[in-house]
């Protein structure tokens, strides 16, 4: 699975662009997945020369913090499963994703 595209990047604004915004104003621009636990993370910002995203982290606790483009591609799980992007995850806050389990 291709987990990033140029219109992706497109929509991405730069790192910390947002941090002086209230969760309702910050779109989530892209949801990522490890297919075999209960890992997620809700990409809001991305550095195109680092590959640095920043986001939402639900793990094992909630946290915002930067997350790897390099390390979700070098992730190689059960069955040689990847972290996977969600195709179909839509329009969505930090406000709604900090709030329900999108």
């Amino acid at each position: 699975m291709q987990l990033m595209t140029p219109e992706l990047v497109k929509n991405f604004p730069p790192l910390y662009s947002t941090q002086e915004k209230e969760p309702q104003e910050v779109k989530v621009i892209a949801k990522f997945f490890c297919p075999w636990n209960h890992w997620t993370w809700y990409a809001t910002e991305y550095d195109l020369e680092t590959g640095i995203f920043f986001g939402y982290v639900r793990g094992d606790f909630d946290e915002f913090g930067n997350f790897s483009l390099q390390e979700f591609q070098s992730v190689q799980g059960p069955l040689g499963l990847g972290i996977e992007r969600d195709l179909h995850f839509g329009e969505h806050t930090l406000a709604e994703v900090m709030e329900k389990r999108l």
